[in-house]
């Protein structure tokens, strides 16, 4: 076979890969890129590697730097199309998945999304190593498409999604969504009042205050979809679903949601007055900063049921009994932060998930329910005048949903800021599907003991 040949051959392949995926992507336009890999294997008129000689002997940083260029090129459309690392920082799906794992997220498992930003600089999500600016430009923004996966989000899928509410970022106190700090605020601003037995005046009024004051107070920024801090989760609600939760217990459809053996709720655990023997805690998996001791004689513990059976056998331990807060019992930092409807985090619901295509009644008094989808993930321009609500300027007493949501919840229950917080997870913020852990690092352990070889590609249920 002729060099020519394989040449036309080499082409043949390259054509044939670049056509299937400008076909997966959908974008005809692509096609113009056809003359470029013509050109790369067959004419050759343009030295698309410009940084390095054609023909000729390159240096070696130039050989290294072209080795670098291929590398950043070929592992950011790798993150893009077909998975990605991520990394637990908190605990929050303990004991599913814990501090220091390392998860393979599968792109294709659900269908990768195109870049809203694609002009970044490479394996950043929002912000740059060094200059802590933003890492992103706004010069080209795209619109929300998803490229064809393997299948759908399923219930109890445990899910990489991007944070709904970090849209808008506090960058002094980024651990908190800047809307929980408003409302904090506000709630602060009529406490004073009260305290000053001053008259209290309308939710709405201390509201603007309290955004006026923390705009005031710090610097603010912006982010778009994909460039929001990466959450994971596991799905309870899929679009349809109603949700409810009593005592802790979860319903979906009014049938319950079976437990995961590594889910977690808090138990005060008492005993005769003696403590417990820490290496007990090291054998299950207990963290030090986990053992919250709240009297000589009871730890208040985060433990799956397994790990509450076995401390309730212990000699000196006297009681083990689960806290849960009390129903309508009002939590004003838990979705949709409405005295009318007055949830909490073990009570909560019924809430319909909203899917695409449906039709919701609205008033004022379910508006707090989908204001957010409305105004922020479709992007209308929501009003309220009175008892009548505007979108787009005309009156509305029905609202059409153009994307389906979601309802997450982490495996650590008492302590996760999931669905139960901040509402609706829209369908555009979804990342992929951890499929196994690739590494595992315990941060309280130290030598080589810092590395959990047990959960090493061990797979995600």
């Amino acid at each position: 076979m002729s060099e020519k040949q394989k040449k036309y051959i080499r082409f043949g392949i390259a054509a044939l890969i670049y056509l299937l995926v400008v076909i997966w992507i959908g974008n005809y336009w692509l096609l113009i890129g056809l003359g470029v890999v013509y050109d790369v294997y067959i004419s050759k008129k343009v030295n698309w590697a410009f940084w390095k000689k054609r023909n000729g002997k390159n240096s070696a940083f130039i050989e290294w730097l072209d080795a670098l260029i291929f590398a950043v090129i070929a592992v950011s459309l790798i993150n893009i199309f077909l998975f990605q690392n991520y990394r637990i920082p908190t605990g929050s799906m303990e004991k599913s998945l814990l501090i220091g794992d390392h998860l393979f997220v599968s792109k294709l498992a659900y269908g990768p999304r195109m870049p809203n930003t694609p002009i970044a600089f490479p394996f950043t999500q929002h912000t740059m190593p060094l200059t802590k600016g933003k890492s992103w430009s706004d010069l080209v923004h795209w619109p929300y498409k998803r490229l064809a996966g393997f299948g759908k989000v399923g219930h109890n899928d445990a899910i990489v999604f991007n944070f709904p509410a970090g849209d808008t970022v506090v960058v002094e106190e980024q651990a908190t969504s800047y809307y929980e700090i408003v409302r904090r605020t506000a709630r602060e601003l009529m406490a004073r009042d009260a305290y000053a037995n001053q008259a209290s005046k309308t939710k709405d009024y201390y509201m603007r205050q309290a955004r006026k004051e923390v705009r005031e107070r710090n610097h603010i920024i912006y982010r778009p979809v994909d460039r929001r801090d990466n959450y994971v989760k596991r799905c309870i609600g899929l679009p349809g679903d109603t949700l409810q939760i009593e005592g802790g217990k979860v319903f979906v459809d009014h049938k319950p949601v079976p437990e995961n053996e590594t889910q977690q709720a808090v138990y005060i655990v008492s005993t005769n007055g003696t403590t417990i023997n820490p290496k007990a805690f090291e054998r299950m998996g207990v963290y030090r900063s986990d053992q919250n001791m709240i009297s000589g004689s009871a730890y208040l513990l985060p433990l799956t049921r397994k790990n509450a059976e076995a401390i309730s056998k212990f000699a000196n331990v006297t009681n083990v009994t689960p806290v849960f807060a009390r129903k309508g019992e009002y939590a004003p930092h838990i979705f949709p932060y409405s005295r009318t409807y007055g949830w909490n985090e073990d009570n909560f619901g019924p809430l319909w998930v909203p899917s695409k295509g449906a039709v919701v009644s609205l008033d004022t008094s379910n508006l707090c329910l989908y204001e957010r989808i409305i105004d922020v993930y479709e992007g209308n321009d929501l009003k309220v005048e009175g008892d009548r609500i505007f979108i787009n300027g005309e009156p509305a007493d029905s609202y059409k949903f153009k994307m389906d949501y979601y309802f997450m919840m982490g495996d650590n229950r008492p302590n996760s800021a999931d669905s139960r917080y901040w509402g609706f997870v829209p369908e555009d913020h979804i990342v992929g599907k951890p499929k196994f852990i690739w590494l595992s690092i315990d941060k309280e352990s130290t030598g080589l003991k810092k590395f959990r070889l047990k959960r090493m590609f061990m797979r995600i249920r």
